[in-house]
C-alpha cells in the first residue's frame, strides 16, 4: 500500500456536552462576524440533543472500522473541537509517523468542503512532523455510491413504497461560493448531481429525483443555493419521499436537526410519508473505499486559486 505509514481522519468536530456548545460554535464562526444571537439560536439545536453532536461518535466508529482495513495506525483530528488537528499531528510526530494519508470527512469540491481542509493541513503541519497528503474527492467513488444506494434501499423498505421520490440533500452554500468551486467553477453542485445520478442508477431506478439544499446560515441579503429542503417538501407533488443526505458522510447536527427534526415535522404536517436514508457512516463499502483511496497514486493538490475563500462581512 503506497508509502503512507499512517492515516489521519480529519473532520469538523462537534461538542460532547452542554458546556462545549458555545465554545465550539465560537470556533466554527471565528472571524465571520456572526451575531451572538444567531449562535444562541443554533446552540438551542445542540442543547436539544444534550449538547452532544453525533459526528464524534460516528467518527470513532469509523476509525475502529478502518483500523483492520487500512493496516496502518489511524489518528483523528478536528478543525473546531477536541481532538484538535494540531494536537493530533504533534502526537503523530512523537510516534515517528513520516507520511500520512489524510481522509477529510467531506466528499465534494468547494471552499468549506475541500479548500478549507487544505488550509487546515497547512495550519497543523509542524517542522519535523509527518508529511500530510489529502485524499481526493470521492463522491463518485463506487464505494461511496454503493454505501448510499444500500442505505436508500433500506429507507425505501422501511417506507414500504418503492415508488417514493428520492430527494437528495446537501449543505447549502452562498451562490458566489458555488460558482467558484473547482478550477472552472460550479463543481460543488455538479459533483453532487453526478453522485445522485450514480446512486439512482445503482438502485436501478428511472424515476425523476431532486437535489435540494439545507442548513443555510448566512444573512438574508446574501443569495444561497435553493430550494431549501423544507420549502421543497411543501411544494412537491410526490406522494412519499426518501431524504438522502448525499452531501454528508456522517450524521452532523445539520442532519439530525434539519432533516430528522425540522423536515420530518413539515412532512408530518403535510401528511407526507417520509423516511431519511442513513449517511455513509461505517458501511463496509465506504470503509473499503478509504483503503482504495490510499492505494491510488498520490493526488496532486489543487491550485491555490481553486475554491477561493468567501468574502467575510465587515463588522
Amino acid at each position: 500500500m503506497g508509502t503512507y505509514d499512517a492515516l489521519l481522519v480529519l473532520s469538523f468536530g462537534g461538542p460532547e456536552g452542554p458546556d462545549d456548545v458555545l465554545p465550539f460554535l465560537e470556533n466554527v464562526v471565528r472571524g465571520r462576524g456572526v451575531p451572538r444571537e444567531r449562535l444562541l439560536q443554533v446552540a438551542e439545536h445542540y442543547q436539544g440533543f444534550g449538547g452532544v453532536s453525533p459526528i464524534n461518535g460516528q467518527n470513532r466508529e469509523l476509525i475502529e472500522a478502518l483500523r483492520p482495513v487500512v493496516g496502518v495506525p489511524v489518528y483523528w483530528g478536528n478543525r473546531n473541537w477536541h481532538p484538535f488537528g494540531e494536537e493530533t499531528v504533534l502526537r503523530m510526530k512523537d510516534d515517528g509517523v513520516r507520511k500520512a494519508a489524510v481522509f477529510a470527512t467531506s466528499a465534494f469540491a468547494g471552499y468549506s468542503s475541500c479548500r478549507q481542509y487544505y488550509e487546515d493541513i497547512a495550519r497543523i503541519s509542524v517542522k519535523g512532523g509527518p508529511e500530510l497528503v489529502k485524499m481526493r474527492h470521492f463522491g463518485e467513488h463506487p464505494g461511496f455510491v454503493a454505501a448510499m444506494a444500500d442505505h436508500v434501499r433500506q429507507a425505501l423498505d422501511r417506507l414500504g413504497r418503492d415508488d417514493a421520490r428520492l430527494v437528495f440533500t446537501a449543505h447549502s452554500v452562498p451562490v458566489s461560493m458555488a460558482r467558484t468551486a473547482g478550477p472552472y467553477g460550479g463543481l460543488y453542485e455538479a459533483q453532487l448531481r453526478r453522485s445522485a445520478e450514480l446512486v439512482n442508477a445503482a438502485l436501478g431506478r428511472t424515476q425523476p429525483w431532486d437535489l435540494v439544499w439545507q442548513s443555510r446560515s448566512g444573512p438574508p441579503e446574501v443569495p444561497w443555493l435553493e430550494p431549501d429542503v423544507c420549502d421543497h417538501l411543501r411544494k412537491t407533488d410526490a406522494r412519499s419521499v426518501v431524504l438522502v443526505p448525499i452531501g454528508f458522510v456522517s450524521d452532523h447536527m445539520e442532519v439530525v436537526y434539519d432533516l430528522d427534526t425540522e423536515a420530518r415535522q413539515v412532512a408530518t404536517e403535510l401528511g407526507l410519508p417520509m423516511e431519511r436514508a442513513a449517511t455513509a457512516g461505517v458501511h463496509p463499502a465506504f470503509v473499503r473505499m478509504v483503503r482504495e483511496l490510499m492505494d491510488e497514486p498520490e493526488p496532486q493538490p489543487c491550485a491555490l486559486t481553486c475554491c477561493p475563500p468567501p468574502r467575510r462581512r465587515q463588522v
